[in-house]
């Protein structure tokens, strides 16, 4: 009988110290939520596209980004950039250093900065699948 208390009370501080555990080295914040400063951006994370979609990204105006798909840095001359709206788009093609969307997975990673004013540097990340 003393050998199944002891036997209880371990495995209860073992519980314990793995739920202490699970809120002290949680990550903080929420992966899932964009930043503010990012408006909107498509596709959606996770989600499900056609081989003919496009990278959109918008931000305040007054707004520069870095673009980096699969690891690949987009270079400045392939987005197309509509300052007035704070629009940024990219697709592959054949004259794109990424000709075409392969079926599967692809990460999408942009870093931005104000262009004026007062620094506010930002990054997202975010993947989806190609059909």
């Amino acid at each position: 009988m003393n050998r199944h208390r002891i036997t209880f009370t371990l495995l209860g501080l073992a519980l314990a110290l793995v739920a202490i555990g699970a809120v002290v080295f949680a990550p903080s914040g929420n992966p899932e939520v964009a930043p503010e400063v990012l408006e909107s951006y498509s596709p959606e994370n996770r989600s499900t596209v056609l081989r003919q979609t496009q990278v959109q990204i918008d931000l305040p105006v007054d707004y520069d980004i870095d673009l980096v798909i699969d690891g690949v840095a987009i270079p400045d001359g392939e987005i197309d950039r509509i300052p007035e709206t704070g629009r940024f788009t990219w697709r592959p093609n054949e004259t794109t250093i990424i000709p075409e969307w392969t079926p599967g997975f692809h990460t999408v990673w942009v870093r931005w900065d104000r262009v004026s004013g007062l620094p506010d540097p930002g990054e997202w990340t975010w993947i989806f699948r190609v059909q």
